[in-house]
């Protein structure tokens, strides 16, 4: 009679039912419960009912209020069944290395035979009676016992066999018994990738007992990887093929590993052939393993097959040269790499095979760039010894003179293939897309890549090119500066044609090759003015053309991104000829024997003749970058000049002048109206300090009396003019210097008079409403008083006790704390009439 469902489907139907059961038994008992409180309230209100909880969409709907955290009856059997299992395998391990030797040869031997044969027997009893867990659990202790049992045959009838030897060959029995009972209870899912796992010992162990060479070793680890494959492809069940795989990659790696290792260290050609089989060897698996893995997996070994194939060609065209000059012969390998898209791949596999290109491509990149970043960070070395004379070779100016650069020879070399190859890539990006399939990617975004990867490695090694070859100084710097220029025609070109990609790598460098090149000319005077020189020339040149081609791509309204990329672009080079012809000036400064503060007039040049190009520029979008780059060196120059009191004064006076001049344009009159003012004022103020005058009311006071009268006649022309404008600067040339000399003056009158002169400022901002007045004159009478006051507060507070300072500062804090809002009501109303105020 045949069971409709299955026993043990219907076993598991009743065992989900008796649970759902089980819960709503839960639930019913803790409803009766609530009742019986509501029923027989306590003196207080009855509480509210417990909410019921949402019932799963598949299980056993929950109770209004269960314990959380209870077990369900499969979790304590598992458990359970898992201690059991741990405390039987503990116990026969102790068996075995314990009480083994109180029993004789038969008994032990009866005893081991007996356990184990009934732990192999029960989960075949166990499975047609549904107790799937309990037969898993007796599954692992008998395979535990099936180890130990080839333990003690090792220690009882083969004594004399060596330990490695006979792991190999129980490690390969077991595999093929695990195998065989996996099979044979299909439902137990230890048993087989047990057998998978013993798997991956006899080859290796076998190697280990015989002594073999590394070789031997790699080809047992490869060979036990092409089994791993071939067990992942065809394997029964998801686990079996999930540990083969992983025991492909793991054993596969260290094989490749062991001979990449033998390749690389051989001495001649024939040497790296036994190797380089190996390495081709394992890209052969690895090609034979993508072939139907899944996308991931296929792309790595696509990755890895490439990279085997690399290893193995260059290695025995390699073999015997110095590691400097091997990375070439990788290089070329890697670059004939793609030509095996023309095979029938998989889309996966060849973009793996396009990956490992990349990655050799990279790799060599990585090698050559150290001569590179010394190349461009030596430079820095020469701040410490600017025109100290040209040194012995470029090598000499980097400071890198007894470094080994015959073993970094290959640099440039290495740097320039791989431009040429992306150059090419560039120019016929479309034919090699369709020749690679679906691997390349087809369009702009590919070329542009290509193309900037290009000029930007084109460029690093002709960097490195001078200090490699152990050129001299003047030729070194040459190179430089030759260099500079083309880097710069080729952005321009580029930005120009609306590459954006390659025209802003190429700018970079050139940026970057600029300032090494101009650090580089710092140990020469000649060099210095030559290069700076011509990269003023060039980077001026560089902003106009970038400038006429922005201009051109306004008018086109699809060119908005491309225009404002330019001016970007446009704005770099433009400061960076500001500043070169600030270098410029202070090595003429240096030239004429002055000193930092004497040169500082010289300096100014830089500024002046930004304000020119300002005015010329008007409505250019470089003209404010030009600008700014100006007053940087107009502040530089500034601080040239603080050593020498007289000479800041006439720097701070005449960039008040620059910045008058440029208010006299519409555009820049707010900014810098102010700024010529404040400079004026200063440069008065550091002028009467340094002629040591005591009495600056004597000079200041013939200023501010005209200024204010102006300032009268300008607001009663125009009402709506701001206090700032008719009265601050007039007001600021006599308070502050007074202020300054009432600091230092141990008499009472003129911190007196100041005070008084500062408080009827301030009344009459208050009564006008004028907010300079106001400002000027409270800040001038607050400073005053503090000054005058502070001796007597200090005696104050000298005598009172330690603990009043504190306590009236907590007082204070909780007042202002219980008036929070209200203070910061006041404080926004203040805010509000000052600013109110002209």
């Amino acid at each position: 009679m045949e069971h409709v469902p299955p026993p043990a489907e219907e076993l598991a139907l009743l065992d989900r039912e008796l649970v759902r059961l089980d819960a709503r038994r839960s639930q019913l008992l803790v409803r009766r419960a609530w009742l019986l409180s509501v029923l027989t309230p306590p003196a207080g209100p009855p509480s509210a009912p417990p909410v019921p909880q949402p019932a799963a969409p598949f299980g056993p709907p929950a109770p209004f209020a269960a314990p959380a955290g209870q077990a369900g009856p499969r979790s304590a059997q598992n458990v359970l069944l898992t201690l059991g299992g741990l405390l039987l395998t503990v116990a026969a391990i102790a068996f075995t290395l314990v009480s083994w030797g109180h029993m004789g040869i038969s008994g032990r031997s009866a005893v081991l035979a007996v356990v184990t044969l009934a732990a192999l027997a029960a989960p075949a009893v166990l499975l047609r009676r549904g107790l799937f867990a309990t037969a898993e659990s007796l599954g692992a202790v008998a395979s535990v016992l099936m180890i130990l049992d080839a333990y003690a045959l090792h220690r009882v009838a083969l004594p004399q066999a060596g330990g490695a030897g006979f792991a190999a060959a129980a490690s390969a029995v077991l595999a093929v018994l695990w195998g065989g009972y996996g099979l044979l209870l299909g439902r137990l899912r230890l048993p087989l990738p047990l057998a998978v796992v013993s798997a991956q010992l006899p080859l290796l162990l076998w190697a280990w007992s015989a002594g073999a060479g590394a070789s031997v070793f790699g080809w047992a680890l490869l060979l036990t990887a092409a089994l791993d494959c071939a067990i992942a492809w065809s394997g029964p069940g998801l686990a079996v093929r999930v540990t083969a795989c992983v025991g492909c990659w793991t054993t596969g790696l260290l094989g490749l590993l062991v001979a990449l290792s033998q390749s690389v260290s051989a001495g001649s050609a024939p040497d790296a052939s036994a190797s380089a089989a190996l390495l081709l060897a394992g890209a052969a698996l690895a090609l034979a393993g993508a072939w139907r893995a899944p996308t991931g997996l296929a792309v790595a070994g696509g990755v890895l097959a490439g990279l085997c194939a690399v290893a193995a060609v260059g290695g025995v065209l390699s073999a015997g040269m110095e590691w400097g000059w091997s990375v070439p012969v990788y290089l070329v390998c890697g670059a004939m790499l793609p030509a095996a898209l023309r095979a029938p791949l998989p889309r996966p596999v060849g973009q793996g095979v396009v990956w490992a290109s990349s990655a050799v491509t990279a790799g060599a990149v990585l090698s050559a760039a150290p001569p590179v970043g010394m190349a461009l960070m030596g430079t820095v070395s020469q701040l410490a010894r600017v025109w100290s004379g040209a040194p012995d070779g470029v090598r000499g100016a980097l400071g890198t003179k007894g470094l080994g650069w015959s073993h970094l020879a290959a640099a440039p070399v290495v740097l320039l293939t791989v431009a040429a190859l992306l150059g090419l890539a560039h120019r016929s990006w479309d034919r090699l897309a369709r020749a690679a399939g679906p691997v390349l990617p087809a369009g702009a975004a590919g070329r542009s890549a290509a193309g900037a990867a290009a000029v930007a490695l084109c460029w690093a090694g002709f960097t490195a090119s001078p200090a490699v070859l152990g050129l001299s100084y003047a030729a070194g710097v040459t190179v430089q500066s030759v260099l500079v220029v083309a880097v710069f025609a080729v952005a321009v070109r580029a930005l120009r044609r609306g590459s954006g990609a390659m025209g802003t790598t190429a700018l970079v460098c050139g940026l970057t090759g600029a300032v090494s090149a101009g650090f580089l000319s710092l140990a020469a005077e000649a060099a210095t003015y030559a290069v700076f020189s011509v990269l003023l020339v060039v980077l001026g040149a560089v902003a106009a053309l970038l400038d006429g081609a922005a201009a051109r791509a306004l008018p086109d309204a699809g060119a908005v991104r491309t225009a404002r990329a330019l001016r970007i672009a446009q704005a770099v080079p433009a400061c960076g000829a500001v500043v070169c012809g600030a270098v410029l000036a202070r090595a003429a400064g240096a030239s004429l024997g002055l000193t930092g503060d004497r040169a500082a007039p010289v300096m100014l040049l830089v500024p002046a003749v930004t304000v020119l190009l300002g005015a010329r520029l008007r409505g250019r979008p470089v003209a404010l970058p030009v600008e700014l780059a100006g007053a940087a060196a107009a502040a530089v120059a500034v601080v040239m000049a603080v050593p020498d009191l007289p000479f800041l004064a006439l720097v701070l006076a005449l960039n008040g002048v620059l910045a008058a001049g440029t208010a006299l344009r519409a555009e820049r009159r707010p900014v810098a109206g102010h700024l010529a003012v404040a400079l004026f004022v200063l440069a008065s103020w550091v002028r009467l300090s340094a002629s040591g005058v005591s009495t600056p009311e004597a000079y200041t006071l013939p200023v501010t009396v005209p200024a204010l009268v102006v300032g009268v006649l300008r607001r009663r022309r125009d009402p709506e003019a701001s206090s700032w404008t008719a009265y601050g600067a007039g007001l600021a040339a006599t308070l502050v210097p007074s202020l300054f000399a009432a600091w230092t003056d141990p008499h009472w009158l003129r911190p007196l008079l100041l005070g008084v002169a500062a408080l009827v400022i301030t009344l009459a901002g208050a009564r006008l409403r004028l907010q300079a007045l106001l400002l000027l004159g409270g800040a001038v009478l607050a400073l005053d008083a503090m000054h005058e006051l502070a001796p007597y507060v200090v005696q104050v507070v000298g005598a009172l006790p330690r603990w009043l300072p504190p306590a009236l500062a907590g007082v204070l804090l909780l007042v202002v704390g219980a008036t929070y809002e209200q203070r910061l009501r006041d404080a926004r109303r203040l805010r509000e009439t000052v600013g109110r105020m002209r």
